[in-house]
């Protein structure tokens, strides 16, 4: 019954997310035929050129393999920086991954050619050329097809780490999931990915097989036998060719053509950064006629405040204790108004940042443990957990791990000493409490998650944890050029209390609301649209 259960969850989730599903879908498409289109044009030359220039394979393939030994998401953190966030730095690394398989398949293919071929070929009066194209580059086709469909189909799966820097696809349905502890939106994602993976290797030993000269052997082993007609590509194969040419040609218009004369709105990854994102975008779009675009689901704080300072976004929600201690490297500030007068007039004066009203909820730390956990060792404050630390275990996020005002600052001020600590990705930690497999989590006070498992939030008794009270930042640029934004968004001021924020967030993570229609139902219920 618990089969049936989820297998009809799921289908009601893609039912009612279709369009969200195909969507991102395509999005994936694109990413990814860019990439391994380039890779082809940059790698089957390189690998040309070493085959005949033997003392250049060892460096370029050493270079290729350093590249692919460099964990993905360090190498697009050292893209960011250079190329900022989207689509470029994520078809920029999925290129760089691609790299080697085509590169050393088409040095290996042209090196294992009989030397005795070509020599038949020069003495048939053959150019260098015509020997490279008529001869030795169809001998090694079956070898650089299979370098080909190894990229394609890793390319895919790398692209859902697209989604940390807003470029969109598939990942953002895999990452949502995780976060939320929601099966169907990870499946929503990972299935389709699949599918595509396999789509991919499809076409390209299609398109193997009708290229490949006659006589030569595949890269399955068989022989292709000689055909009167050339290579027909069937129904099937036309449509898939007909959609990817469409997607292509498309979004190639489609940047083309793109208005500059949009606003763009980014987000990290949390169901509350959704939907004060959305929130921002629909009040704007509702209420004025200038075009918005979403990014949403930028890494961290970190990555979303170096969106904003270069230009790649305009505006984002953040929170006053992130910004004094994770970006300015300040001291946790308690007083709430001096916190946000110290990170105003910083950004305001270092970067062109400017920081509007708050929303009107303060996000802090926390630390949670199970119903069962706090009954068990009588736990209503940290201190409490202190004393009892070396029987539990404690998971908690990477970032919380990091900073000054996590970890490694609450753990001087309450003396702690956990009988095991490891960092976990965001969502994961719920399902690791929920599992029993940890004993205490780190949280903000308004995540929805805390209400769905039922954790009990302890006090801080020591007051550690400073405010991180949710204000929008908007680039001073952008408010110079549409000053009518700065008086619409501070209609959000005082608007949303942690109470409600919990609320929203519970509708995001446990009912599966999408993002969107929260921040439109919570605007409509204020009036501040129509």
């Amino acid at each position: 019954m618990g089969i049936i259960h989820s297998i009809v969850g799921f289908k009601d989730f893609v039912f009612q997310t279709h369009g969200q599903i195909i969507d991102l879908t395509l999005q994936h498409i694109e990413l990814t035929v860019f990439a391994v289109i380039i890779a082809i044009i940059v790698g089957i030359p390189l690998g040309i050129l070493i085959s005949r220039v033997k003392k250049l394979a060892r460096p370029v393939i050493g270079i290729a393999n350093l590249i692919q030994a460099v964990p993905s998401l360090a190498l697009l953190g050292f893209l960011i920086p250079v190329m900022g966030i989207g689509s470029v730095p994520s078809i920029f690394m999925v290129i760089l991954y691609s790299l080697l398989p085509i590169i050393k398949n088409t040095y290996t293919g042209l090196l294992n050619i009989n030397p005795d071929v070509v020599e038949s070929s020069k003495g048939m009066g053959m150019t260098s050329k015509q020997i490279l194209k008529l001869v030795q580059l169809p001998l090694a086709f079956p070898i650089i097809m299979t370098g080909i469909r190894i990229s394609a189909v890793t390319a895919v799966g790398l692209m859902t780490i697209a989604t940390f820097v807003g470029a969109g696809g598939l990942g953002f349905l895999i990452l949502a999931g995780v976060q939320t502890v929601d099966n169907n939106q990870i499946l929503a994602g990972a299935i389709p990915a699949c599918i595509l993976a396999l789509l991919m290797d499809a076409v390209v030993a299609k398109i193997e097989e009708g290229v490949t000269p006659p006589g030569i052997r595949k890269a399955d082993g068989t022989i292709k036998l000689s055909r009167k007609k050339r290579y027909k590509f069937n129904k099937t194969q036309k449509i898939i060719a007909s959609c990817l040419a469409v997607v292509l040609v498309g979004s190639g218009i489609f940047m083309a053509t793109r208005k500059t004369d949009t606003i763009v709105v980014g987000s990290y990854n949390s169901s509350e950064q959704f939907i004060l994102a959305n929130m921002l975008a629909t009040l704007i779009e509702k209420n004025t006629k200038i075009k918005v675009e979403k990014k949403l689901n930028l890494g961290g704080s970190g990555l979303a405040y170096t969106a904003l300072k270069t230009g790649k976004i305009d505006m984002y929600p953040e929170y006053t204790g992130m910004s004094l201690v994770g970006i300015m490297k300040r001291a946790p500030i308690n007083d709430p108004a001096k916190a946000y007068k110290v990170v105003s007039d910083y950004y305001l004066k270092n970067y062109g940042i400017t920081w509007l009203k708050p929303f009107g909820f303060n996000d802090t730390y926390t630390l949670s443990v199970g119903q069962d956990t706090a009954k068990k060792y009588n736990l209503e404050t940290i201190s409490d957990l202190a004393k009892v630390g070396d029987k539990l275990k404690l998971g908690a996020t990477l970032e919380f791990c990091n900073r000054a005002d996590g970890y490694r600052g609450i753990s001087e001020v309450y003396d702690f000493k956990f009988k095991e600590f490891n960092s976990i990705d965001g969502g994961l930690r719920y399902t690791a409490i929920g599992n029993k497999k940890v004993d205490v989590i780190d949280a903000f006070t308004t995540e929805g998650l805390l209400k769905s498992y039922k954790l009990k939030v302890l006090k801080d008794d020591k007051h550690f944890f400073p405010n991180y009270d949710c204000v929008p930042i908007v680039n001073s640029k952008t408010l110079q050029k549409y000053p009518q934004l700065k008086g619409l968004i501070n209609k959000l001021n005082g608007k949303i209390t942690e109470k409600k924020m919990m609320e929203l967030n519970y509708k995001v993570d446990k009912q599966a609301v999408p993002p969107e229609k929260v921040a439109e139902d919570f605007l409509r219920e204020n009036k501040l649209i129509k």
